[in-house]
């Protein structure tokens, strides 16, 4: 017997609700980002960021400010990745059936025990409530237009064209 619309509405999981409109293609290269950035420099996530369709920030928590060519050698990472047009994939898991390499140190207390997992490529992993591409090639252009150092908080300021 096959289940009505209704029925498998009712047996959906519960995700929590996402507090933020982020620019979908600003998101997924803040993805992209955080993935280099933990790759090069062996740094977390970051935990604090502000994304918007005019202009990102994103602090990481290193040991010192990146040189003019680490920082152009980043841009240039991501606009390769963006090329290689990679699919943004999603799955839905349970705590107890986490991927490899994803860490819910991000997540909040009340986190749903069923995840949203999203995948680009086999570039990053990580669980994501936010909206992003169908895959990275729709970021566009890639762009650092600053980046400080304060007290063992790198910032990137950047800036993706469609």
């Amino acid at each position: 017997m096959e289940n009505s619309q209704n029925d498998n509405l009712e047996n959906a999981p519960t995700l929590n609700a996402h507090n933020k409109e982020e620019f979908p293609p600003a998101h997924t290269a803040e993805h992209l980002l955080n993935q280099t950035m933990g790759r090069l420099y062996g740094c977390e996530r970051s935990r604090n960021s502000h994304i918007e369709r005019k202009k990102s920030k994103i602090n990481f928590l290193i040991d010192r400010p990146l040189t003019q060519e680490e920082v152009a050698d980043i841009e240039r990472r991501i606009n390769e990745l963006i090329q290689a047009d990679l699919p943004v994939t999603y799955e839905l898991v349970t705590r107890d059936n986490i991927p490899a390499g994803v860490t819910l140190a991000k997540l909040p207390d009340n986190a749903s025990d069923t995840l949203r997992i999203v995948r680009i490529g086999d570039y990053d992993i990580c669980a994501c409530l936010g909206t992003h591409v169908k895959s990275t090639r729709e970021i566009g252009n890639f762009r650092i237009t600053s980046t400080s150092f304060n007290e063992g908080s790198f910032r990137i300021v950047y800036k993706v064209a469609e």
